[in-house]
């Protein structure tokens, strides 16, 4: 098997127009409808990482406790979007919650010097707002 790169990801969404709504309002992504209700973000690059993350880390990572909260929903995958700096996250998280919507964690830096926040969208997923300077190498000549 030759496998070259992650060719697609994305939710498999309950409700067409909550799905949209959360992806290109909450986070602004834009899409394009390829059929009824069936939209991708084409011009949004793909994956530098796939990784496969424990239930009881991302827990940790999340709530701070290994375990799962069993008033949320269950994620089945992750997923992060990189942003321009470490200011770029904690904008993001206020205006994620000025929107409406739930962060379950604010902009942090974790041990290894990500910064992330992190919330659910409705399908489940969990979804971060991240910026790892390893991948900024502009940011090293700083």
């Amino acid at each position: 098997m030759d496998i070259r790169f992650i060719a697609g990801f994305g939710p498999i969404t309950r409700s067409g127009e909550a799905g949209l709504a959360f992806w290109a309002s909450a986070l602004g992504l834009r899409f394009d409808e390829m059929a009824p209700d069936h939209h991708h973000a084409h011009e949004l690059p793909g994956a530098n990482v796939f990784g496969l993350w424990p239930l009881a880390q991302a827990a940790a990572a999340t709530f701070g406790v290994e375990e799962w909260p069993a008033d949320r929903p269950v994620p089945q995958a992750w997923v992060e979007f990189e942003m321009v700096s470490p200011e770029a996250v904690e904008a993001g998280a206020v205006e994620l919650v000025e929107g409406g919507h739930e962060v379950l964690r604010g902009a942090h830096q974790e041990p290894w010097g990500q910064w992330v926040a992190r919330l659910q969208s409705p399908e489940g997923l969990l979804v971060g707002l991240s910026y790892l300077r390893d991948f900024h190498p502009e940011a090293a000549i700083r």
